[in-house]
């Protein structure tokens, strides 16, 4: 009996050692200007389809990735939509969606209502039919700083919204389907959301990954940040595309791949923050957050268990124009000269282009600082306009991880 008890008592202390051991290998970073990041409370919306009886017109907000707070009617051919951010301060990202129809067909004015301080941002995106488009130009009307769109409503329902809406399961449906049959592709779900979504990575190498330098990718910090994510797609794509220049990479280095950091935020419909008030790019510190505590927890578990190291940290969001911002500190960095190398050779590689950086280091809790200050590594904020053509925005995916495999497989730093 006294013998199993201690076998059991050992086991318990083992237990606690290892607990305690994974609590605290996960490093805090500190920055020169510290944000608060605990948990703020936020407003919700309440899913509705609202029906303004007399004219017979609707507007829905009951879909992930929606964003109506009120809908209003002022005559018998205009309507205000009314938009609110989950909480305050928040960046000027104003971000709707909503599905709008009618019981005839009839010409309808949506008059978007922010409150005060805030302004309309994004070009609203169209989805008829399963296919979307930019408004026409002819159907908008600007007046101070009241925005205004006309639309043709039938009893079919159109789709508004501030970016083309990707979901948490159109990113898994689209991840799933790029992934099948690539046995070198494991994707794990590391953590849950607030609201107890998957957190998933893709884990990435050919052939064993112990001591292979690692790359990591993320987007979708910011909900609204869609053109971001598709440059993340493509150049995730290119990884993937099985050529010799992608194998020869991931047969040198170990990419993980986390292609929606915030999915509560996401389907919520959110401006900028998660399920819990806050921003997660300014959380790279002391992550009181579980989206990306659970991500911070996961890379230091896989870089301990493969003796491993961050070279590269890649996070890709959409501001108003292309750019890349960059740390100045690079030459005691695990890559001192890549930035410089990855650059030239995008605009030797992609026609009429020039690269726009935006050099600063890091002076809050932001990713690219994290890679920089938590790991010596390059980090890399890779930012895409909200207007970038869909078509350019392949281009410039494509290249620029193209590039990079090239550089990284053929250079010794």
């Amino acid at each position: 009996m006294k013998l199993e008890i201690k076998i059991v008592y050992s086991r318990i202390i083992a237990i606690c050692f290892f607990v305690v051991m994974g609590c605290t290998s996960v490093k805090t970073v500190g920055f020169k200007f510290p944000v608060d990041t605990t948990t703020k409370p936020i407003l919700l919306q309440e899913k509705q389809t609202y029906l303004l009886n007399d004219v017979g017109v609707y507007a829905s907000n009951e879909f992930d990735g929606a964003r109506l707070n009120g809908f209003k009617k002022v005559n018998d051919s205009t309507a205000i939509v009314y938009v609110n951010p989950e909480n305050t301060p928040i960046n000027n990202s104003a971000y709707y969606a909503f599905k709008t129809w009618s019981d005839t067909p009839k010409t309808f004015y949506f008059t978007f209502k922010y409150p005060k301080d805030y302004r309309h941002r994004y070009l609203p995106k169209i989805k008829k039919n399963n296919e979307w488009s930019i408004i026409d130009s002819t159907s908008i009307y600007k007046k101070d700083n009241s925005v205004t769109i006309k639309l043709n409503l039938k009893k079919e329902p159109i789709t508004v919204a501030a970016q083309e809406i990707q979901s948490s399961v159109d990113v898994k449906n689209w991840y799933t389907k790029l992934t099948e049959n690539k046995k070198y592709v494991d994707i794990k779900t590391f953590g849950k959301s607030k609201l107890g979504r998957d957190l998933n990575v893709l884990n990435i190498c050919i052939g064993d990954p112990r001591g292979k330098e690692v790359i990591v990718l993320l987007t979708r910090q910011h909900p609204p940040e869609v053109t971001g994510y598709y440059a993340f797609q493509h150049f995730l794509e290119a990884i993937l595309n099985d050529s010799e220049l992608s194998k020869a990479f991931l047969s040198k280095y170990n990419v993980l791949a986390f292609p929606i950091m915030n999915p509560d935020g996401v389907d919520l419909g959110h401006w900028r923050h998660n399920r819990n008030g806050v921003d997660t790019n300014r959380d790279w510190s002391v992550y009181n957050q579980p989206e990306v505590k659970n991500t911070v927890t996961y890379i230091t578990k896989v870089l301990k268990k493969n003796k491993a190291k961050i070279v590269l940290g890649l996070d890709f969001h959409s501001t108003y124009k292309d750019v890349f911002y960059t740390n100045k500190i690079r030459k005691t960095t695990t890559l001192p000269y890549f930035i410089d190398d990855w650059f030239a050779a995008l605009e030797a590689n992609i026609p009429n282009y020039k690269v726009n950086e935006a050099p600063g280091n890091s002076t809050k809790p932001v990713s690219k600082g994290w890679f920089l200050y938590g790991h010596n590594a390059v980090g890399i904020t890779y930012e895409i306009g909200d207007a970038t053509p869909k078509d350019r925005i392949k281009t410039i995916g494509k290249v620029t991880a193209e590039q990079m495999m090239n550089i990284l497989t053929k250079t010794k730093y």
